[in-house]
């Protein structure tokens, strides 16, 4: 690896990143929150469930 060509490369990446806008945070920020929520959501079922199966025993 020449360390040369790294920093060329870092450099290159650094000028074309952009600042996202409104309308992409927001749709990133609702694809997160779903899959948070739907983890969530998961979870809980699995928990009511098992707590279902061992109070019927």
């Amino acid at each position: 690896m020449n360390p040369r060509q790294t920093l060329k490369n870092m450099s290159n990446t650094v000028k074309m990143a952009r600042k996202s806008d409104r309308d992409d945070y927001m749709q990133h920020l609702r694809l997160v929150l779903f899959g948070i929520a739907s983890v969530g959501s998961i979870g809980f079922v699995i928990q009511f469930v098992f707590s279902v199966i061992t109070v019927g025993n």
